[in-house]
């Protein structure tokens, strides 16, 4: 693993440092411990015994489990802005997941110790780690509703209009790049990769989503957000 010099400058792009100084980010960074992954390769494993918490510099990196069968579940995708190995951090039990380097990544990883010493000295940056928990509880709320309640069909409406509301272009459209597998959909939502390219080819039928380029275009997000609220009023997202 390359051995890299720390920088200030490259921690400002991480969301919960908006509001810390130059000099601050400069004294941290000198803390960390700087490390560049290769795409595919395990940054954090499921129940690992390890504490420290990853800032995603460059890149990105996705969170997922792996059943005794050998079946991938995935949770999320983590992009540079972001964080990850918090929980672990903040309870002192074995990781919750596997994190896997996407592509090519950066990140800057911290002990328990500077992490906590962090959110003491900045309150700002503890309100966003508390706000990002909150977030992360509902999110995972919402998917065992999913789980539990709906049909494969409505899960694939679900997981796209997420990924839809990410991904923005304009007021009612979505560019999601790169376009996600029909297998890396299914891990998402726990089912098949062939009940995930029937639903999407229904949908692309109808016009509602289309591949262009190896992105997927959502041409009509409020059209997907009726899909999905039009079940027992689930909303999504």
């Amino acid at each position: 693993m390359e051995k890299l010099q720390p920088s200030g400058r490259l921690l400002e792009v991480i969301e919960i440092f908006a509001s810390v100084s130059t000099e601050d980010l400069e004294a941290l960074a000198k803390r960390f411990r700087w490390k560049r992954y290769s795409a595919d390769q395990q940054i954090i494993s499921h129940l690992e015994l390890s504490t420290d918490v990853y800032l995603v510099i460059e890149g990105a990196v996705r969170v997922t489990v792996y059943s005794p069968e050998g079946k991938e579940v995935t949770f999320r995708d983590i992009a540079a802005g972001e964080y990850f190995g918090e929980l672990a951090a903040i309870d002192g039990f074995p990781r919750s997941a596997t994190v896997t380097a996407l592509t090519e990544s950066l990140v800057a990883c911290m002990s328990a110790k500077t992490f906590w010493e962090i959110l003491r000295i900045h309150p700002e940056v503890a309100a966003l780690v508390i706000k990002r928990l909150s977030s992360s509880i509902r999110a995972l709320t919402e998917r065992v509703y999913e789980f539990s309640a709906l049909a494969v069909r409505n899960r694939v409406h679900a997981e796209l209009l997420r990924l839809a509301r990410h991904n923005m272009a304009d007021d009612n459209a979505a560019i999601i790049r790169p376009a996600p597998t029909h297998a890396e959909l299914a891990s998402r939502i726990s089912t098949h990769r062939e009940a995930v390219t029937r639903e999407i080819s229904d949908l692309t039928r109808k016009g509602l989503v289309e591949r262009q380029a190896g992105a997927l275009v959502i041409h009509d997000v409020d059209q997907l957000f009726r899909l999905v609220h039009n079940v027992g009023g689930h909303q999504g997202g």
